[in-house]
């Protein structure tokens, strides 16, 4: 039994002794497990049970965290949970104040970011590629003004090009309050370009850190607020292996804040360099250019002679000019002249009237010859004939009936040449050497009509 004087707690002490000793002792867990008794209140808050084969745990995923979970959740989904061990000073309850919820087996977060992506892909919030000025004359930089990224940015435009005058818009860049803040400064920022045209391109940056902590960088309205920017956007948020939907809606990316200060501006001692290469090669073709136009003035000095002297060559070569053309022109006017003598004595050659002459002897001559050719072949047509008629007498049917011989044919046209293919009744026609006879066969015995 305790004594009179010992000290009493009350439960509410008891309850926050408690309270700070699970979160001090356990800090911040992974969890896995399945879910039951989702319930989504007014408030905005989620209230879950976590539970396994043996035991259940109470969780509390309030609104602030809430948002970052895409996929709805549901009773009997597999999930693990990152949070904290608390208690619930009210009631005395035991509960793991949840930070994150991912699918078991993939990240909530990743997945929730792979869905926007495609659909602001689908939606063309990617489709920005204007090119940024190189070296920008006014850069914009919205970040926040403790991280490292600034001094990182502001100590490598330092180093290669100092010329570019850059203004650190101060902005949030985790947690809730991060991505309006950035929204409302690329809408103050495109405002103010109008009165002010110097400024010629916008960097967003931050340092590396957990997907939790660059999501601000995935917020759907800030994509599409890169998006509508007048002003190129530069994007470089985390590190080499971070990629955010501000990277993929900006106009350029780069891996890092340093990267980015490095594509943004040259480096002045490559330029100052390369300058220094360009005016020794410019001296080089000077110094050649001279040389060269030098000694074509002396060239041409050598040529240029006293005007009264070209004249002189001139006169001379004109009077040499002269003198081949009167020769030129006798010569062609002795040779068309010889020409047409011997045109005209062809043509009395070739006259139509001594032409006719000729034509009409070569046309008597051939007459006489017709005439007398004609009586020579008819003659000798005609004793040719003579021998080829005698020669068919010779050899032709007709002369063996003019003997006393006769053919002897049946109704079918058929040569009867055997008494055997004849019958009694049948009526044959017999050919003679002059005309024909119409027979009829009768039987052994009878005399015939």
């Amino acid at each position: 039994m305790p004594t009179r004087d010992a000290t009493a707690l009350s439960v509410s002490d008891l309850n926050r002794r408690a309270r700070q000793a699970l979160e001090q002792d356990l800090g911040e867990v992974w969890v896995e497990g399945e879910l039951s008794g989702v319930s989504r209140p007014a408030s905005g808050h989620v209230y879950f049970t976590l539970k396994d084969e043996r035991a259940q745990l109470r969780c509390a995923l309030f609104r602030t965290r809430a948002r970052f979970v895409a996929a709805p959740l549901r009773d009997g989904d597999r999930v693990k949970v990152r949070g904290r061990v608390s208690l619930f000073e009210p009631r005395g309850d035991y509960q793991l104040i949840a930070e994150a919820v991912q699918a078991a087996g993939e990240g909530e977060l990743l997945a929730a970011f792979e869905r926007l992506k495609a659909r602001l892909d689908a939606e063309g919030v990617f489709a920005n590629a204007r090119a940024l000025p190189c070296p920008p004359r006014h850069l914009l930089v919205l970040t926040s003004p403790t991280g490292a990224a600034i001094r990182d940015v502001l100590a490598v435009l330092g180093a290669r090009w100092p010329l570019v005058r850059v203004t650190l818009i101060p902005v949030p860049v985790q947690g809730r309050e991060a991505a309006p803040a950035m929204i409302a400064a690329l809408g103050l920022l495109n405002r103010q370009s109008a009165l002010d045209p110097g400024r010629d391109a916008i960097l967003v940056t931050r340092g590396g850190g957990s997907l939790e902590d660059l999501w601000a960088f995935n917020d759907e309205h800030l994509a599409r607020a890169i998006l509508h920017s007048r002003l190129p956007v530069m994007s470089a948020v985390g590190h080499e292996v971070d990629v955010t939907l501000a990277d993929f809606a900006a106009d350029r990316r780069a891996p890092t804040p340093s990267a980015a200060a490095e594509q943004l501006v040259p480096d002045r001692r490559e330029l100052l360099q390369r300058l220094r290469d360009l005016e020794r090669r410019l001296a080089r073709a000077q110094r050649a250019r001279l040389d060269t136009e030098a000694q074509r003035l002396d060239h041409l000095r050598a040529r240029l002679r006293h005007p009264g002297e070209v004249l002189a060559f001139r006169r001379r070569q004109l009077e040499q000019l002269d003198g081949r053309l009167q020769r030129a022109m006798a010569a062609r006017l002795a040779t068309e002249r010889r020409h047409q003598d011997r045109l005209a004595r062809r043509l009395a050659r070739r006259a139509p009237g001594q032409r006719l002459v000729e034509a009409e002897a070569r046309l008597a001559r051939a007459r006489q010859r017709l005439q007398q050719a004609m009586p020579r072949e008819l003659t000798r047509h005609r004793e040719r004939l003579a021998a080829v008629s005698r020669e068919l007498q010779a050899v032709s049917p007709l002369a063996v009936l003019g003997r006393g011989y006769a053919i002897l044919e049946n109704d079918a046209g058929r040569v009867v040449r055997r008494a055997a293919d004849t019958r009694p009744g049948e009526r044959l026609a017999a050919r003679l050497g002059e005309g024909r006879l119409a027979l009829e066969v009768l039987p052994d015995g009878d005399a015939a009509d």
